[in-house]
């Protein structure tokens, strides 16, 4: 692993140790459905985040100009035009969620529009040398976050003070992009310099945005569906770990794949033992959760959780393992097929997600369905990854990648 790849895997590594002082936070003093709550207004901000995006990000990495500061610039001015047209869209999810209807819509907006600009933030420093900003954009947001919360449980307040930490914590991240947005760098040197050659996105704008958008309604549904089937508290013990254990296929994907597409000079390690070691580990916090449910660490509010450990620890590994081989269609040039298959194995775990809404389904318990969506999407994500694996390198990036 090259300086870079080092740098995002250790900060990266603190932001998830920062993730889940967080979660321990939020499971010992904020009960099941004031996590339900937060989780589906923060999952409707994100829904709408990845739309808006419409992969943006890995555009950004992929697609290097001259000017990293011009293409960050850019790519947050079209962003932020996708943003004010999907309003509606996501004006239709909080509508669907059941819940109080502006001031959920108010606070999807905040943080969906304080995420959309930190996640730009830092795509544009893995293509810059500075690696204390590179580190710092990481960290900063999720330490800001947990600090807030800190202080709303020594006040004792109620689960919207969830939201506010998630807002302050985006926000923090968005600032790196400030100066970018507003032409306040002093110049625009300090850049690597780009591999347009080796690595390309050579997709469409529209088959980009239905790709996210394929992504992010999967995302959104699994928890709009629990909170519309099975209640506030049932939401609660399935997001609680999966908001942690869904970490490592993202930490996978940004400390391996995205320092590879933003860096494809360097040299890279077979990214089977990578996904193999995030599957590892999150099969490990399974393991601890279900111990501190069993020794009463945790409240026994959150009992029902113990169902959902192990299907989301399956699930998510099998998503780290995909996630290393991300770059693939990049580098390869099959970054359309790559969308195609990814559309249509996400369609097929949206009809098990939405399957109890038929008549001859809607007996299923919460656990069988969990298992049945995770079953499916293990299965989708190994097909991914098997065929990513497989893929040929261009020659430009074969003679630099063992």
């Amino acid at each position: 692993m090259n300086i870079s790849s080092k740098i995002v895997a250790l900060s990266s590594a603190v932001a998830f140790a920062l993730q889940i002082a967080l979660a321990l936070l939020m499971l010992r003093y904020f009960s099941p459905e004031e996590v339900g709550m937060f989780s589906v207004i923060s999952q409707i901000g994100f829904f709408w985040t990845t739309l808006a995006l419409a992969q943006t990000p890995l555009q950004l990495l992929a697609n290097q100009g001259t000017s990293v500061l011009e293409d960050a610039r850019l790519a947050w001015i079209a962003s932020m035009q996708r943003f004010v047209w999907l309003l509606p869209v996501a004006a239709l999810a909080v509508w669907w969620s059941g819940l109080s209807f502006i001031n959920t819509l108010l606070w999807a907006l905040l943080l969906s529009l304080c995420q959309l600009t930190w996640m730009l933030a830092q795509s544009m420093r893995l293509r810059m040398v500075n690696l204390w900003g590179l580190a710092s954009v990481r960290v900063l947001p999720p330490l800001t976050t947990l600090l807030f919360v800190g202080i709303a449980v020594l006040f004792s307040c109620d689960g919207t003070a969830l939201l506010s930490a998630a807002l302050f914590g985006y926000a923090t991240g968005a600032i790196w992009l400030l100066p970018t947005i507003f032409h306040l760098h002093p110049s625009s040197t300090g850049h690597r310099p780009t591999y347009s050659g080796f690595i390309n996105d050579d997709r469409t704008t529209s088959l980009r945005i239905g790709h996210a958008l394929v992504d992010a309604l999967l995302a959104t549904a699994i928890i709009l569906v629990w909170q519309r089937l099975y209640g506030a508290e049932e939401t609660g013990w399935m997001t609680a770990p999966l908001r942690v254990m869904g970490f490592f296929p993202a930490l996978t994907h940004t400390a391996w794949a995205q320092v590879f597409m933003a860096q494809p000079q360097h040299a890279r390690t077979n990214s089977l033992w990578i996904g193999l070691g995030g599957f590892a580990i999150v099969l490990i916090l399974s393991a601890a959760g279900a111990i501190s449910l069993k020794v009463g660490w945790l409240n026994s509010d959150w009992q029902g959780t113990m169902f959902y450990l192990l299907p989301l620890a399956l699930w998510q590994g099998c998503a780290c393992i995909s996630a290393t081989y991300s770059h693939r269609p990049f580098e390869s040039h099959f970054a359309n097929r790559y969308s195609w298959l990814c559309m249509g194995i996400a369609t097929i775990q949206g009809g098990v997600l939405l399957a109890p809404f038929i008549s001859a389904t809607k007996s299923i318990t919460p656990i069988t369905h969990i298992w049945l969506f995770t079953a499916t999407s293990g299965f989708g994500l190994l097909v991914i990854a098997y065929w990513l694996a497989n893929l040929s390198p261009s020659p430009e990036v074969s003679r630099t990648e063992p």
